[in-house]
This record gives structure tokens, sequence and C-alpha cells, in this order.
């Protein structure tokens, strides 16, 4: 009787709903990519799933795609679009659960923070991603520590103010109304546990990456490469960044000046738009890299992944994200070869000088040295990406982190805090 009630519980519908400022239904290298084949195989495993976000990239305020209906509160609602979002995305919530009450809530960001606070009234469990907590700025912090005993002990007061401040200044109070908190890395189940003494019976490990099931390897795109002036020989250095951290790319920049010397046929691609701007196109002519260097600005989805195919080497050092950044995850499944930073997540998959290279973000000379070993041909580059490939299909395998993700918002339902 008890094992045909638990089965019975184990196949009943869930009705969720995910909150995420951003939610992006088309394209594979875009911000939170991993969300849309999540809420899509939920919804194919007989869920009702439904997602609120604010905007959409196709400007409709509201979707309704294999199964997931998406709202977007900043497209044509009037009585939200002016709203914040978190107000916004409260009202629009009681609206749903009034209708049909859900079950769980699993909010990415922190955009389900104000229902959290009443989830006993809603009755409804609560889940966050780690993203939602400022445990990213501790990481970022950590990353660009160099190895001298003078960063190391200016680092550890950083950390220990950055933690204070941001564990006091919401994450705590975050923290308290989660029921449930996704990770995607050892680390970060650690520092919730030791530092934010976070419970951990409640985190649930799920390796967020993208669906790769349409990656297949893509041709490298010509038209680009007329586009932009490169020589058919030349070597491209590809990097994304939101702009927001100049300093993760003057490093960049630093160890790319000593390779453009030495290899005169190599270029570096940087992609993105934000407020360091300015300040990355200044360092950059500063270095006198005006004809090496090239800032393509914001980019599609699509026309990201035309770059990732254009390029060799795709470098992202950025220790900002807690979680596993997708166009890194899709370059190494076009087999390019890919530098990351030793103290962010991707350094949970990749072994280093087997299926991708991991330094330290402000060791610019070993950045350097890298690149010109890749270009010069010391490195079995084929080899290297063929592992990087075959390493993310058998770890970002969409079925399993399904079945994962249902697992986990069981148990949180079941035995919320």
């Amino acid at each position: 009787m008890i094992i045909k009630e638990m089965a019975e519980n184990n196949s009943a519908q869930l009705n969720i709903c995910m909150t995420a400022y951003k939610f992006p239904i088309l394209g594979r290298a875009t911000d939170h990519g991993f969300l849309w084949p999540i809420a899509r195989g939920l919804a194919s495993r007989g869920h009702h799933v439904t997602v609120i976000a604010a905007k959409s990239p196709l400007g409709k305020p509201d979707v309704l795609r294999d199964g997931v209906r998406v709202y977007y509160l900043h497209e044509g609602f009037p009585n939200s679009s002016g709203m914040k979002f978190d107000d916004a995305v409260y009202k629009k919530f009681i609206e749903l659960h009034k209708e049909k009450p859900f079950d769980i809530i699993h909010s990415i960001d922190r955009s389900g923070s104000k229902i959290a606070h009443y989830k006993k009234h809603f009755k409804v469990a609560v889940a966050y991603d780690v993203e939602a907590t400022q445990m990213s700025q501790i990481f970022f912090i950590l990353g660009m520590a160099q190895e001298s005993v003078k960063s190391m002990l200016a680092t550890g007061i950083a950390v220990i103010y950055k933690f204070l401040t941001t564990y006091f200044g919401g994450d705590r109070d975050l923290l308290s109304t989660a029921d449930g908190i996704f990770v995607t890395s050892p680390q970060q189940r650690i520092f919730l546990e030791r530092y934010y003494l976070y419970p951990d019976y409640h985190t649930y490990t799920v390796p967020y990456g993208i669906e790769l099931g349409d990656l297949s390897p893509r041709p490298e795109s010509l038209e680009l490469r007329k586009k932009w002036n490169l020589p058919e020989n030349a070597h491209i250095v590809l990097t994304i960044t939101d702009m927001t951290e100049p300093k993760e790319v003057k490093s960049l920049l630093t160890a790319f000046e000593r390779v453009a010397v030495k290899k005169p046929n190599t270029f570096m691609v940087i992609v993105g738009n934000g407020p360091g701007w300015k300040e990355i196109e200044y360092d950059m002519l500063s270095l006198a890299l005006g004809s090496r260097v090239i800032m393509t600005g914001a980019l599609t989805p699509e026309e990201i992944s035309d770059w990732i195919s254009l390029a060799e080497v795709y470098v992202n050092l950025s220790s900002r994200t807690t979680g596993f950044e997708p166009t890194m995850i899709e370059a190494m499944a076009q087999r390019k070869v890919i530098i990351g930073s030793e103290v962010s997540p991707i350094a949970n998959i990749v072994e280093d000088g087997q299926d991708g290279f991991l330094i330290r973000p402000a060791d610019s000379e070993s950045l350097a040295h890298l690149l010109i070993e890749i270009f010069s041909g010391s490195l079995s580059v084929t080899e290297i990406g063929q592992k990087a490939r075959d390493k993310v299909t058998n770890i970002f395998d969409t079925r399993k982190m399904i079945q994962s993700i249902e697992a986990a918002y069981r148990k949180i339902i079941s035995n919320p805090i």
C-alpha cells in the first residue's frame, strides 16, 4: 500500500511556476540558456509549467510553446510594464495561483523573493537557483587574486568584507525563505553550508548547461570572415563579456599583446556590450592592438554561434557567475580549445591540459604562453577539442537533467523548511 502511494506521488502532475527576469526561448548561447530545455522537458513529462519573465525577444506579451506558457510582464501588460519586476511577478503569481494553485515556484534570480515571504499563505514550496544569491561577487574577488602574499592578504580581507555585506545585505533573508537551493558545482554547495549556514540536505546539485541535441558541428562562417577582413590563415581567440568588470578583459588583452607580437596572424574578438566598453577600448588602443582586436558589440545568439564556429580558442576567465557559462559549454561541444578560470565552476568538469585549460584570471603571463603554444602547433588541439565535446555531451544530458530537477522538486515539496 505504501509503495503504491509513493508510486502515485512520483507520477502526479506538478503545477510549476518559474520566474526569471530573462527567459529566452530561442537561441543556444544566451543568458540563462539552460532554462528553456528545463521548462520544455518538464512539460513533456506531463507537468504544468508556467514562466513569468520580463522581456521577450519576440516582443510578445505571452507565448505558448511546447506546452510551456510564458508571460513577459514588461511587453504587453499595461498594469505591469511600469512596476518593479518583483512586484509585477508577485501580482501575476497571485492571479495565476487563484486559477490553479502552484505546487512549487522556482526562482532563477531574486524575482520570486516577495512570493517566498508569503509561501505559507500560498501553500507553495520555494526553490532558488544559487544565482539568486550574491555569491558570484565572492567568486569574482577570488578569481582576480594573484599569487603573492600581499595579494592574498588583500583578497582575504576583500572576501570577508564582501561576504558580510552581501550576506547581511539580503542573502540571509533570501535563504531563510528557501525550501531548496539548486547549485551546479561542489564549491557552491560547500559555500552554502559552511559560510551561509544553509542545510546541505536542502541543496540540490544539477549540472545546468545547454541543450546539446542540436549542437552538431557547425561549418565556419565564410561570410563572417569576409565581413571582418580576416585572412584565411588567421588564428582567432574569442571571448564574450558583459563588460561590467573591465579588469577581466584587461588581463586578457595584456596576454594577447605578447601573442600578437610572436604570432602576426592572430586576432582577438571581443563580443558584448556594457558599462566598461570605453575603458576596454582605451586599454586595447593603449596596447596598440587596434588592428588585431575586433569589438563586435552585442550580438544575437545565432551570431555568437557563428563566431564560436570560426574561432579556434574560446577564453572566459570570469569568475562572477557561479554557474556554467552556456557559451563555454557550446564552445566545448563545437570542439574548440577552451581556457577558463581555475576558480570558476568550469574547473569542476575540465581536466586541465586534457579537454581544456584552466588558469588564474590575473595570470596574463601564463595565458600568453599557453596561447602561443596553441597557435605554434605544439599542442594537439584536435584531440583536446574532441575530448571537450565528449565530456560535455556526457555531462549535460538533457534527459538526466530533467529527471534530476523533477526529483528535486518532489523532495522540496514534501520536505519544506
